[in-house]
């Protein structure tokens, strides 16, 4: 399996567009630093629970009866 390319676009585009960075400043960040300034503005990305912790939360708070 081959992993994803590097989404440039995207990158750019928060890069130069929302963090409003120069070109050269810009390409100066590694892809690290990029994704630290994303996390300071959006916060830091959670991932999915897994299927053990969502089962546990729907026995936990189900949605009670739908009809």
């Amino acid at each position: 399996m081959r992993p994803e390319p590097f989404p440039w676009a995207r990158a750019m585009a928060f890069g130069l567009g929302v963090l409003r960075l120069s070109p050269r400043d810009f390409w100066s960040m590694t892809p690290r630093e990029l994704a630290c300034a994303a996390e300071g503005l959006y916060g830091r990305a959670t991932r999915a629970p897994s299927r053990d912790a969502l089962a546990a939360l729907m026995r936990a708070f189900p949605d009670g009866d739908q009809k």
